[in-house]
């Protein structure tokens, strides 16, 4: 056997023992991080060494710092673990090194992301013709849709923003909701739009936009282009706006709709769930993530717009010494803000083959029945859970502030399940987040024991 053979084989199986180490081995313990530093920051040897010790030394430095994100109980973050094709379709995009810049570069990954593009935009209930760029994440997602709509509302206000920029550009606003995702406001600043750009509207008592009050704030100001954010799963309720009315309401002012669907867009993928987002795809751009809901391995997101023109107009760009493949059509780089580009499309491809259709919505369809069994087992233990649970989100109250973020901390150095805390309408809550597909009801069973446990104990 040659060297680079063994050398990915011993990684490989070092990786497969870990995967299957999750069921039983604590989810997160606390962690000696001078300790940790300390394995991994020894002197830089002066020769070469041997490549097998060298996965071996790695991996056991990293073993007192890894998180079982990809195992059954770990439900912070909205982060799902990654299936064992889109496992083993990442290993083989490492070793295929591929660039995923355009397709000459690499034909086989821009053919991969067209295929999964497909197939994803069929699954989420997007319009075929719009375009899809494979992205880091949410965050990345949302900075590509905000950047076509503002390439496109002030192309239709006369102004050319890629070559004279914002400044004496004719004045943008930004409509979203007060419970929209952190990365919106980011990506706003990271635009040259800023955040004093954007109308707040009050969000009803799920999280969702008051379609009420986004009609008053669109007509309060009808002469200034609108961007209106709208959400597909608001981060701690999980709730859905009502994308259908936005949209009416939104280009009837000639506004542009974009929608952060981070995870909540998944929805579209099941009959169970699929009216939580009716009317998806009446918006103009829409953000989504992999490395959540599809359970593909970090990092992976997708951006998507109903006007591919637009959507390469705002982002891509040409040089002398870039060659393009004959007849390929546009993607890759087109769609994105990263030229040196991993081929996140080859992992996406296996998940999606290996669910198949009826897959992904018993995907969906099961981790939104065990967030339900995780919400009515705490409540039955006689703790508060305060949201409807319509999608994979449950906030629960254990009494006051300061005994809620006890329990957290409690359930965090315990060890059996992962839950994080957030702050909603004024209250500190557990935040329980189902997306793995690994889950079993008796993970869920497990871990609400022990959170009863603790929790009784705090």
């Amino acid at each position: 056997m040659d060297e680079l053979t063994r050398v990915i084989r011993h990684a490989a199986e070092h990786a497969a023992a870990y995967r299957r180490s999750l069921p039983g081995r604590p989810v997160a313990l606390p962690v000696d991080h001078a300790a940790l530093r300390a394995a991994f920051s020894r002197p830089l040897n002066g020769s070469p060494a041997d490549p097998l010790a060298v996965i071996d030394e790695l991996v056991a430095a990293a073993e007192t710092g890894l998180v079982s994100t990809a195992g059954p109980r770990f439900f912070g973050f909205v982060v799902g673990g990654a299936l064992p094709a889109a496992t083993a379709a990442e290993i083989l995009a490492a070793g295929w090194d591929q660039n995923a810049f355009n397709a000459a570069l690499s034909p086989a990954a821009l053919a991969a992301e067209e295929a999964a593009g497909a197939w994803l935009k069929d699954l989420l209930g997007l319009p075929a013709t719009a375009s899809a760029g494979f992205v880091t994440g949410g965050q990345a997602a949302n900075t590509a849709g905000l950047a076509a709509a503002r390439q496109h509302l002030l192309t239709e206000a006369g102004w050319d923003v890629a070559r004279k920029g914002l400044g004496g550009a004719p004045r943008l606003r930004v409509v979203a909701g007060e419970e929209r995702h952190a990365t919106v406001d980011r990506s706003l600043r990271l635009l040259g739009l800023g955040t004093d750009c954007v109308d707040t509207v009050r969000t009803d008592g799920r999280g969702a936009l008051d379609t009420g009050e986004l009609r008053r704030v669109l007509v309060s100001d009808p002469d200034t282009p609108a961007i209106v954010c709208a959400q597909a799963g608001n981060v701690n309720t999980g709730a859905c706006d009502d994308l259908r009315t936005v949209c009416d309401l939104a280009h009837a002012h000639g506004g542009w709709v974009h929608v952060d669907g981070a995870f909540g867009l998944w929805a579209a993928a099941s009959p169970a769930t699929r009216p939580l987002v009716d009317g998806v795809e009446l918006a103009d751009s829409w953000a989504c993530d992999g490395h959540k809901w599809l359970n593909v391995p970090y990092d992976c997101g997708y951006a998507f717009c109903s006007r591919p023109a637009v959507h390469a107009d705002a982002l891509a760009y040409t040089a002398s010494y870039l060659t393009r493949a004959d007849g390929a059509p546009a993607g890759g780089a087109d769609y994105t803000v990263e030229s040196s580009r991993h081929a996140r499309g080859f992992a996406t491809w296996a998940a999606l083959r290996e669910l198949g259709r009826d897959g992904v919505a018993a995907l969906v369809d099961r981790c939104c029945s065990l967030a339900r069994r995780f919400a009515d087992g705490l409540t039955a233990a006689g703790f508060e859970v305060v949201n409807d649970v319509t999608l994979n989100q449950v906030l629960v109250g254990f009494g006051d502030d300061a005994r809620t973020d006890r329990v957290v901390q409690a359930v965090q150095r315990d060890g059996t399940c992962w839950t994080g805390a957030t702050t909603w309408r004024g209250r500190r809550l557990m935040r329980i987040s189902v997306s793995g597909h690994a889950t079993t009801e008796a993970d869920v069973d497990r871990s609400i024991a022990a959170i009863v446990r603790l929790a009784r104990a705090s």
